[in-house]
């Protein structure tokens, strides 16, 4: 499994410089207090931060700089999820974004993937096996992510 997560990262990472497509309209912030949320609480209630270290921090790291535990055994280290905006000339793509973690629907031009495919993975008896419950939990984690991003050119 985890051979999968260094092709993904390396796929984020190379789709995310490309910067050669226009920025996609931000969606809107995490709600505020969402960091106190549980999963029990239901799909709709799992915060973004959650859902990032729960299953993205061991390999992308706690703060999003490919400095997480798992990021030495990988054969490609993880991006820094931090900088994203900043190769997209100032512009978080959430799409782009979106399409990368969700994974079902893999970025034309950029190879195979060594992350896992999230959208299949949350597609399990938490999410009820709902799609729409899957897309939300993923918006999150790019909500989340949009947060991570560093200030300034």
């Amino acid at each position: 499994m985890w051979r999968f997560g260094s092709i993904g990262c390396l796929l984020l990472a190379g789709a995310l410089a490309s910067g050669d497509t226009p920025a996609a309209q931000a969606p809107s912030p995490p709600q505020k207090g969402s960091e106190a949320q549980t999963p029990d609480a239901g799909i709709g209630a799992v915060s973004g931060s959650y859902a990032y270290r729960t299953h993205c921090a061991s390999c992308h790291g706690a703060d999003g700089k490919g400095d997480g535990p798992m990021a030495e055994n990988l054969r490609f280290r993880p991006p820094d999820l931090t900088l994203i905006a900043k190769r997209n000339r100032g512009q978080f793509p959430a799409d782009k974004v979106f399409r990368i973690v969700d994974g079902r629907n893999p970025l034309r031009g950029h190879g195979g993937s060594d992350m896992p495919i999230w959208g299949d993975a949350f597609k399990n008896a938490d999410t009820g096996y709902d799609d729409a419950k899957v897309k939300e939990k993923v918006r999150t984690l790019v909500d989340y992510l949009r947060t991570l991003q560093v200030q300034g050119k």
